[in-house]
C-alpha cells in the first residue's frame, strides 16, 4: 500500500496548493489577514505531502518493487544501492518528483525565513509558488504518474540507464534542479511586486539572496554536469553545445544579468523594470529547458525520450506561466518610475553594458538550438546547428564581457570622471598589454590567436580586480593597515563585495583554462597490442593487454595501461568497457591521470581481432580542470555575498546615498 500512499499524499498535495494559490492572494488584495496567515502552514503542508509521496518512490526502488511500473522501467535487483536511490529521479516521472519536492523546499524556505517580510508581499509570493506547483503536479497526476501499478508484476526490473549509473549523476540532477526551481522564487518575488504596483529598492533586497542562492545551485549543477559528460561519455570533452546543456545554460545567462540588474535596482533604484523582466525571463527559460528535455523534439544523451503528449502539456503551461506574467508585466511596467539617472561614464552604464551581453549570448543560444526545430516545422528543410557556429558566436562577444567584469567594479555609482578610473586601472592594463605581447611569442602561442587574447584577458580580470581591492582597502584606512581593513570590511557589510571579486577571478580561472585547452590539448586513435606503447604529447602510455572484472550488475573487459614521462612511470590507468546484464549497448568507463596542471586520459574503444589488440583513444589535457575549478569559485563568490549581514534582514533600510569610492559596498555582485 505504500504506492498508494505516495500517490494520495500527491493528490493531497494538489489540493493543499489550490488553496495555496488562491486564498493569501485573494486576502493580500482584500485586506483579510486570516487568509494572508494561511501561506505559511499551507506551504509547509504542501511540502510534507510531497516528501511523503516522494519516500514512497524512494522505498519502492530501495526494496524492488516492480509492481510499480516506473520502478521496474529504472531498476532491477542487482543494481547498487547507491543507484537505486538515484533512479528515483533517472527516469522522467521520478525527475518531475523531484522538481515538485524541491520546489515545496524553496515555498517552505521563504515562509521560514521570511518572517519579516510585509505580510501581504509573502502571501503573494507563496501564492505565485502556488500556482505553478499546482501546475507541475497536475501535469504529474494526469500524465506522468511515479506510483502509476504493473500487473502481472515482472520477477525483474529492466535496470537503469547505464549512462545513469555514476556517482556524478547521484547529486548533478538534484543541483541543477534546485537551480531552476530556485529562480522560482525571483519569479514569484517578481510578480508579487507587479501585483503590488511596488516596484522599489525593497524587493530587490528580498529578492536578492534568494536568487543568489538559485543561481549558485545552478552553478553547480552545470560544472558537475559538464565533468560527468569529462569522465564518462569517454569523448574528453567539457561542453558539446548539446541542446539540453543549453536549456540549462539560457536560465544561468539569464540568471546571472539578474544579480548584476538587482544590485542596480537595490542600490540606486534604476532598472526595476528590466530587473523584473529578467526575473520572469529567467524562470521562463528554466521551463523551456523543461519542454526541451520532456517533450521529444530533440535528440540528447540528457533528455527524456518521453512522448510528445506530455510536451503538449508543458507548452501549454510555459504560454500560460509566460503570457500571464508578460501581460501582467505589461499592465503594470508602465507605471514604474524611472529611478536614479545616471552618466555615460558610470557603475550603472557598465552594468547594463553587462547585461546586454548576457542577454545576447542567451538569444543566441537560444537561436541556435531552436533553429533545427524550427526549420523542421515549417518545412524549410534541415539545418544543423553545431559546435563551430556556437563557438565563433560566443568568441566573438565574449572579450567585451571580460573588459566590462574589469572596468565595472572600478566605475563609480552615478558619475566617475575618466582621468580618475585611469588612475585606477592603469597599472593592470599595461600589465594585461605585456601579458598579450609575451604570450604572442612564437614560444608560447604556436600561432594561436586566441592563446594571447584568453591570457591578457583574463590577466586584465585578476589585475584590475587587484586594483580595485587595493583602493577600496586604501579607502577604508590605508594600505599600511590592509589586515585589519580587510578583517574589519568581511565582519560588517563588505562581503558582497568581495564575493564578487571572487567570482569573476572564478571567471578568469575558467578563461584560462577554457583557452589552454583548446589550443594546446592532444589526442589520438591507436590500435594497441599487449605491451605496445604510444607516445603523446611527451608522455608514454604502455598497454599491458585486458582482462575480464565482473561488476554488481555488468561484465566489464578492464585495461591496464602505465604511464610514463621521459623514464618515470607516472600512473597506472584502468578504464573499462562495461557490458551491462539488463541490456543495452556496453559503455566506456575512462581512466584519468589527473593534475592541477594537465590530465591524462585514456579511454577503451573495441577489441580488435582475437589476439588482445584494442582501439584506444588517448588525450592530453592541459589546464582541464581549471574550467571546474573557475566555476567553483564562481559558486564561492555566491556563497560569500549571500552571507552578507545586510541579507539577513528581510526588511530593506533607508536608502543610503551613493558611495564615491571605487569597489563600494554595493558593487556588482557576480
Amino acid at each position: 500500500m505504500v504506492p498508494e500512499l505516495g500517490h494520495l499524499a500527491l493528490i493531497l498535495a494538489l489540493l493543499i496548493a489550490l488553496v495555496q494559490a488562491v486564498f493569501p492572494l485573494a486576502g493580500s488584495l482584500s485586506g483579510n489577514r486570516p487568509w494572508m496567515a494561511m501561506a505559511r502552514p499551507l506551504a509547509y503542508g504542501q511540502l510534507t505531502m510531497i516528501a511523503i509521496a516522494f519516500a514512497a518512490l524512494t522505498q519502492a526502488f530501495l526494496t524492488s518493487d516492480f509492481s510499480v511500473l516506473y520502478v521496474a522501467e529504472n531498476s532491477n535487483s542487482l543494481l547498487p544501492t547507491i543507484y537505486k536511490f538515484s533512479a528515483v529521479w533517472g527516469g522522467h516521472e521520478g525527475s518531475l518528483l523531484l522538481w515538485v519536492l524541491f520546489m515545496a523546499c524553496w515555498g517552505a524556505a521563504v515562509a521560514a525565513l521570511s518572517r519579516n517580510l510585509p505580510l501581504t508581499v509573502m502571501s503573494r509570493v507563496i501564492s505565485v509558488q502556488g500556482m505553478i506547483t499546482v501546475g507541475f503536479l497536475l501535469f504529474m497526476l494526469l500524465t506522468s504518474n511515479p506510483f502509476e501499478r504493473l500487473f502481472p508484476v515482472p520477477q525483474e526490473g529492466r535496470d537503469l540507464n547505464p549512462l545513469l549509473q555514476d556517482p556524478g549523476l547521484a547529486i548533478h540532477p538534484p543541483m541543477l534542479y534546485m537551480g531552476y526551481v530556485g529562480f522560482s522564487v525571483a519569479f514569484a518575488f517578481a510578480l508579487a511586486a507587479l501585483i503590488g504596483g511596488r516596484l522599489d529598492a525593497a524587493w530587490a533586497r528580498w529578492s536578492r539572496p534568494w536568487t543568489t542562492v538559485a543561481w549558485i545551485f545552478l552553478t553547480i549543477g552545470i560544472m558537475l554536469g559538464s565533468w560527468w559528460s569529462y569522465y564518462e561519455l569517454g569523448w574528453g570533452g567539457w561542453w558539446f553545445w548539446d541542446p539540453v546543456e543549453n536549456a540549462s545554460l539560457m536560465p544561468w545567462l539569464v540568471g546571472t544579468a539578474l544579480i548584476h540588474s538587482l544590485a542596480v535596482t537595490e542600490k540606486r533604484g534604476a532598472f526595476k523594470s528590466w530587473t523584473v523582466l529578467l526575473a520572469i525571463c529567467a524562470f521562463s527559460l528554466s521551463l523551456l529547458g523543461t519542454f526541451l528535455v520532456r517533450s521529444g523534439v530533440l535528440t540528447s544523451v540528457h533528455a527524456f525520450a518521453t512522448d510528445p503528449a506530455r510536451g503538449m502539456f508543458i507548452l501549454l503551461f510555459l504560454c500560460v506561466v509566460v503570457g500571464g506574467s508578460l501581460a501582467l508585466y505589461a499592465w503594470r511596467a508602465p507605471e514604474v518610475s524611472e529611478g536614479g539617472r545616471f552618466d555615460l561614464l558610470s557603475r550603472e552604464t557598465s552594468l547594463l553594458a553587462n547585461n546586454l551581453l548576457f542577454v545576447a549570448f542567451t538569444v543566441l543560444v537560444l537561436f541556435g538550438t531552436l533553429a533545427p526545430l524550427i526549420y523542421e516545422a515549417f518545412d524549410w528543410g534541415k539545418i544543423s546547428v553545431g559546435f563551430p557556429w556556437f563557438n565563433k558566436m560566443f568568441l566573438a562577444l565574449a572579450p567585451f564581457m571580460a573588459i566590462l567584469l574589469g572596468v565595472g567594479p572600478a566605475v563609480r555609482w552615478k558619475h566617475d570622471e575618466p582621468m580618475r578610473l585611469l588612475r585606477t586601472l592603469w597599472w593592470a592594463l599595461a600589465l594585461s598589454i605585456l601579458v598579450l605581447v609575451v604570450s604572442y611569442l612564437p614560444a608560447f602561442s604556436s600561432g594561436h590567436l586566441w592563446v594571447p587574447v584568453g591570457l591578457a584577458l583574463a590577466a586584465w580580470l585578476v589585475l584590475a580586480h587587484v586594483a580595485v581591492v587595493l583602493e577600496r582597502l586604501k579607502n577604508k584606512g590605508g594600505l599600511a593597515r590592509m589586515g585589519p581593513a580587510l578583517l574589519a570590511d568581511l565582519r560588517g557589510g563588505g562581503r558582497s563585495f568581495y564575493g564578487m571579486v571572487i567570482a569573476h577571478l572564478g571567471v578568469a580561472v575558467f578563461v584560462v583554462g577554457v583557452t589552454m585547452v583548446s589550443n594546446f590539448q592532444h589526442e589520438e586513435d591507436v590500435r594497441l597490442s599487449p605491451n605496445a606503447s604510444y607516445e603523446l604529447a611527451g608522455y608514454r602510455f604502455e598497454f599491458l593487454g585486458a582482462e575480464a572484472v565482473p561488476g554488481p550488475n555488468y561484465m566489464a573487459q578492464r585495461g591496464h595501461f602505465k604511464v610514463y614521462r621521459g623514464d618515470r612511470q607516472i600512473a597506472n590507468l584502468f578504464p573499462e568497457k562495461r557490458a551491462y546484464l539488463g541490456g543495452g549497448m556496453p559503455m566506456t568507463e575512462a581512466a584519468i591521470d589527473p593534475g592541477l596542471f594537465r590530465d591524462v586520459y585514456v579511454s577503451m574503444g573495441e577489441a580488435v581481432g582475437d589476439k588482445g589488440d584494442w582501439a584506444v583513444r588517448l588525450y592530453y589535457k592541459p589546464f582541464v580542470r581549471w574550467i571546474w575549478l573557475g566555476a567553483i569559485l564562481m559558486a564561492l563568490g555566491g556563497v560569500v555575498t549571500v552571507s552578507d549581514p545586510r541579507y539577513r534582514m528581510a526588511r530593506a533600510p533607508a536608502r543610503r546615498p551613493a558611495t564615491s569610492s571605487a569597489g563600494g559596498t554595493s558593487a556588482a555582485t557576480a
